[in-house]
């Protein structure tokens, strides 16, 4: 007996959606064709109507996996035992994506914007969820810390870093991230309770 009746077309599906949150975020929504996630997965195009029917299907695949991979990433984070520490991890895992960014921006980031744009779909409260995903953790990590309006904080880091995403790509320059990073952790080292400001 197998784990899963259809190991394969697990597998198939899986990759699909690894290939297009990749194209995606590499060529954007417009300009990527379901032949080039296809190719990307290395699966026949025909056989991909067998897992989604629609590119818009494929872009919602694309999302999970954002989400996916955020989940992962903050659950490494939240094992170090500091809040302050994990944001500043965060941070720091910004800037070791430095160069993806300049070539091609954040890839949630980049999709918000262009789906916004469509007023067909509902693509664009999914991406929505992804980026409340994000504030939800960080303004987590703000109240552990017992720090005022920890939500506006959680605002803050992550404006601070859709900004430094799109000036990194629009002048493809991945140390406007690395210097902006380090500003951002200096802030973050710099916040106290109220009770502990000097």
């Amino acid at each position: 007996m197998t784990d899963s009746p259809h190991p394969r077309a697990t597998d198939k599906r899986r990759r699909l959606a690894a290939a297009a949150a990749r194209v995606l975020h590499e060529q954007g929504v417009e300009r990527t064709t379901i032949a080039d996630i296809a190719h990307a997965a290395d699966i026949p195009v025909g056989n991909v109507y067998y897992y989604f029917k629609t590119k818009d299907d494929l872009v919602r695949a694309a999302l999970t996996e954002h989400t996916t991979h955020l989940a992962e990433l903050t659950r490494r984070l939240d094992q170090l035992p500091d809040p302050r520490q994990r944001l500043k991890a965060l941070v720091d895992a910004w800037v070791a994506q430095r160069h993806t960014t300049a070539r091609h921006g954040c890839p949630t980031g980049t999709l918000a914007v262009e789906l916004d744009k469509r007023q067909d779909t509902t693509l664009d409260q999914d991406v929505a969820h992804t980026l409340r995903q994000l504030l939800d953790w960080a303004e987590h990590q703000f109240r552990t810390l017992g720090l005022a309006d920890p939500h506006d904080l959680a605002l803050t880091l992550l404006s601070h870093y859709q900004g430094m995403s799109l000036l990194t790509n629009a002048l493809r320059d991945p140390d406007i991230t690395t210097r902006q990073g380090a500003r951002l952790t200096h802030w973050i080292d710099t916040l106290a309770p109220a009770d502990q400001t000097p």
